[in-house]
């Protein structure tokens, strides 16, 4: 008879049901079994949660969500060597296939036949008992380092990996325009990197706090102030780096008008709508770089390691805890961004 397991399977616009499921099992020498103990809820998440289709992508569904997972290894292929049942790992979400120019390119990220955790009709994700990984996809955690702690080494390896495509930050000006998970962890990236004076911009009053906390040296709120007018007051010339992280078409606006000629904007939002624009006189007289992100490259470890190191401390952004038969819960709070959430957390 075959094993079972509880999942939380998103079924429909605004619809999650708990199931039980046919769990995973080892099928290959390097697959590693782990048991779900933390799985952050990520912006991408609430996209499938809130619309039915991320820009020209149709949501198929049911299917069961979560790529922000971490736990403990329960089982491990004949194979594998780097870790052993009992260790703690996180799951490196993106499964590639090792071969293609891409791959061969050192770009496992945009791998031609890549394939992510939780999401649809690709693999199951960690909001569930059990999730299987190959074992090249599994970080180990350095001991006494928390499970929580890997979860959210994940949106901060997308940070990194951001903040790494504009090149070094140091004494360089920044702002980063929007403050949930992945735009705190930009701050807090930045600023490990040496940034100079560091701007956020945020419309939920405890995110706007937090950036603060992560470090921002000024702060605004998009829909009370004018945020452009605000930091050009105080860096007249305009500003170096500037990341939109959170997928708004006025903030894609703001970033333009912010950045000095020769600037560089990098686009870490993934926008609902499947067209975005910009003043392409404006863009071009300024000469301004677009770098997009896709997800992050090989950054995962190093996330593991700087929050480890103390070097970035993370502990804040996971506000929010939940049970896997709460996990609807844990979506309508962040997708409202109820009681000051930041990053909801839910534990298997």
């Amino acid at each position: 008879m075959a094993k079972t397991m509880k999942a939380a399977l998103l079924t429909g616009v605004r619809s999650l049901e708990i199931r039980e499921v046919p769990a995973p099992e080892i099928a290959r020498d390097d697959d590693v079994l782990v048991r779900s103990r933390a799985v952050g809820v990520c912006g991408s998440d609430l996209h499938y949660y809130l619309s039915d289709s991320v820009g020209t992508d149709r949501v198929s569904y049911p299917f069961i969500p979560g790529h922000e997972c971490a736990g403990i290894v329960e089982a491990v292929g004949s194979a594998v060597k780097r870790v052993k049942p009992g260790d703690a790992v996180v799951i490196e979400p993106a499964v590639s296939c090792g071969m293609c120019d891409q791959c061969r390119a050192g770009r496992p990220h945009t791998c031609r036949k890549l394939l992510f955790l939780g999401h649809y009709g690709e693999l199951t994700g960690g909001m569930a008992e059990l999730a299987l990984a190959p074992e090249r996809n599994c970080v180990p955690l350095p001991d006494g380092m928390s499970v929580v702690r890997g979860a959210l080494a994940e949106p901060l390896s997308i940070a990194l990996y951001a903040a790494g495509l504009a090149g070094s930050a140091r004494g360089r000006s920044a702002a980063v325009l929007g403050a949930g998970p992945i735009g705190l962890c930009a701050i807090m990236a930045l600023k490990a990197d040496g940034a100079g004076t560091l701007f956020a911009t945020e419309k939920v009053e405890a995110r706007e706090a937090a950036a603060k906390k992560a470090g921002a040296d000024w702060t605004g709120d998009p829909d009370r102030e004018d945020i452009v007018a605000g930091i050009l007051a105080r860096e007249p010339l305009g500003l170096d780096l500037v990341f939109e992280c959170c997928g708004e078409q006025a903030a894609l606006d703001q970033a333009v008008s912010l950045l000095k000629p020769g600037g560089t904007l990098v686009v870490v939002g993934i926008p609902i709508e499947p067209r975005v624009s910009f003043d392409s006189g404006r863009l071009r007289r300024k000469e301004i770089r677009v770098q997009s992100v896709r997800r992050q490259n090989k950054c995962l470890e190093r996330a593991v390691g700087m929050i480890h190191a103390g070097r970035i401390e993370i502990d804040f952004l996971a506000t929010h805890f939940f049970k896997l038969e709460e996990a609807r819960e844990a979506y309508e709070v962040a997708a409202e961004r109820r009681d000051g959430v930041i990053k909801a957390i839910v534990t298997p």
